[in-house]
């Protein structure tokens, strides 16, 4: 499945859609770069609710964007000569309630399956099929068990969408992180389109474990108790905005994105980290499958038997997956999470001992059994200090 992406909402909306990743590679304009003064100062909402920065407001006018049709539902057109790919090209306007229960309850998952025929055939660098590990329900308060753990909320053309994701440390801000790990999918369509639109993270997503029956008559607090936080940067690999596809695992090895985020309503200046209170590090020297030791993957899986309202985890030793002979290999357990599941962090143990992010869900069959993800290299360190360096002292 790349059911290991993420949800649709539009009822009956069976099409498969792209996955998302956000980028912003050392070639683009000021990429990793300083952000102007205006690019993190957010407009103070209008009675709409709809809010922007000045820094926005140039970049959408330079993109033939008018502001107020954006505001009146303009973010609704996916032409294709509207939807905005490069990496430089990220923008994601602010607009208040936009998430209100009834969406967040209903976004769904959109395909992105791996057949057999799609992996490739060396076996020096592809595992036998890890046997299926059945996925644990966390145990809630979710803020208690797991609370770096949330679920990304974002719009595509089919309709509203799901992933999983991870507040993890900024490096230019101890202490003080912003910073969320997910999938590239979860934020741009690869090759098949462009940057994901009204993207947002909700820190322990339903963290007292309700039903959906139970969640019908939920308000947004009680869903999103630590808040709802927009994405006002985004990036991922330019080889997943260049790979990436929405089924055959396509970009797989490089499909990682990291989010820079700021409080719906403004907030106080505190930030998501000291929110939450906690952050992960991320492991960029994580060892070999054979020397990784036991992983577990967390996530909100959507796609059946899971109806994408709880958090569940498994927990292995991962195998090896290769998808193309010249690619970097994936990490790969047993698991029968799916879809939804996506973007959600591997926890192994660090170099120094203490646990560290050091993969993200990414691919796994249409029937369920597995998940893989990519084994976080320089690549991916690049895209993580670039987002910290562009809000460093911010």
């Amino acid at each position: 499945m790349r059911p290991i992406r993420p949800l649709l909402t539009a009822a009956g909306a069976a099409a498969v859609l792209a996955l998302t990743a956000t980028a912003c590679g050392p070639g683009e304009d000021n990429a990793g770069g300083e952000p102007s003064a205006s690019a993190t100062q957010t407009a103070s909402s209008g009675s709409d609710g709809f809010t922007i920065s000045e820094d926005l407001k140039g970049r959408l006018k330079e993109h033939g964007i008018d502001i107020d049709k954006w505001r009146d539902g303009e973010w609704k057109n996916w032409d294709q000569d509207r939807w905005l790919r490069e990496a430089k090209d990220y923008v994601n306007p602010i607009i208040e309630d936009l998430w209100d229960p009834d969406r967040m309850r209903e976004a769904e998952e959109p395909q992105r399956p791996v057949d057999e025929g799609d992996i490739s055939g060396d076996e020096a660098v592809t595992d036998p099929e890890p046997a299926p590990v059945e996925a644990q329900a966390v145990r809630s308060p979710y803020h208690s068990a797991s609370p770096a753990s949330g679920k990304v909320l974002f719009d595509g053309p089919q309709g509203s969408m799901v992933c999983s994701a991870t507040v993890v440390k900024d490096p230019a801000n101890p202490g003080k992180s912003n910073l969320v790990w997910t999938a590239g999918h979860c934020v741009h369509a690869g090759k098949e389109g462009g940057w994901y639109r009204n993207i947002a993270f909700v820190p322990s997503y339903n963290d007292s474990g309700d039903s959906a029956a139970q969640l019908e008559d939920a308000n947004r607090e009680e869903i999103a108790p630590y808040g709802v936080w927009w994405g006002d940067w985004a990036q991922t690999s330019e080889q997943w905005i260049d790979q990436g596809a929405s089924t055959g695992g396509q970009g797989a090895p490089y499909d990682y994105a990291v989010i820079h985020v700021t409080p719906e309503k403004g907030g106080d200046g505190t930030s998501l980290e000291e929110t939450v209170g906690t952050a992960l590090p991320v492991e960029f020297a994580a060892p070999a499958a054979a020397e990784a030791g036991s992983l577990q993957a967390t996530g909100y899986p959507a796609a059946p038997p899971f109806d994408g309202q709880r958090m569940f985890r498994c927990q292995g030793e991962p195998g090896r997956l290769s998808i193309e002979a010249d690619q970097p290999t994936m990490y790969r357990i047993g698991c029968t999470m799916t879809g939804g599941a996506s973007g959600g962090g591997w926890v192994g143990t660090g170099r120094d001992g203490k646990p560290a992010l050091v993969s993200n869900t990414s691919i796994g069959p249409v029937t369920g059994g597995w998940l893989a993800g990519p084994r976080l290299d320089q690549g991916a360190k690049g895209v993580y200090e670039a987002v910290s360096r562009k809000f460093a002292g911010r």
